[in-house]
């Protein structure tokens, strides 16, 4: 059997991560391993995840497993900050912005430098949701809209 390229891996090992059912980095090895690639270790698994970005999150059964990110997951220098927002939403208490992995503490950045003038009070940010405390909570209909057009598509 020919031995199988660099490249090859590297592929198989983002189509494993597609399945999202892999939790551990043994189970990637091993599935790799299955598929004929003799040279793949641990820790070459392990360089692969942090290069390519990969993160653990839960699938649809709820498991926890190492997945991709989104390709528009990652924030880069050129992508249009509403690009970065996929989702924003109330709950009569506080904004909730949904961005792609990564983008909520730049977006958060912004929210904050606008602040009062678009009745923001301030924001908390994870990797992919800011929660936005309005200035009043009576008002949070306005700090909506504001948000909302900070991140309109350009027309």
């Amino acid at each position: 059997m020919p031995q199988k390229k660099p490249e090859d891996m590297i592929e198989a090992f983002k189509a494993l991560l597609k399945e999202e059912c892999y939790g551990s980095q043994g189970e990637i090895v091993d599935a790799l391993k299955e598929q004929g690639f003799t040279n793949v270790s641990q820790s070459k698994v392990s360089r692969m995840l942090s290069k390519y970005g990969a993160v653990r999150t839960r699938n649809a059964r709820q498991e926890m497993v190492y997945c991709l990110p989104p390709e528009l997951g990652i924030p880069s220098t050129r992508a249009p900050l509403n690009q970065l927002v996929l989702d924003i939403q109330h709950n009569d208490v506080m904004v909730i912005i949904r961005t792609t992995p990564g983008a909520a503490q730049l977006i958060a950045r912004l929210l904050d430098s606008v602040g009062q003038k678009e009745g923001v009070l301030g924001t908390i940010a994870g990797d992919d949701t800011i929660f936005i405390a309005p200035m009043k909570v009576a008002d949070i209909e306005f700090t909506l809209q504001n948000v909302r057009q900070l991140f309109e598509e350009p027309r």
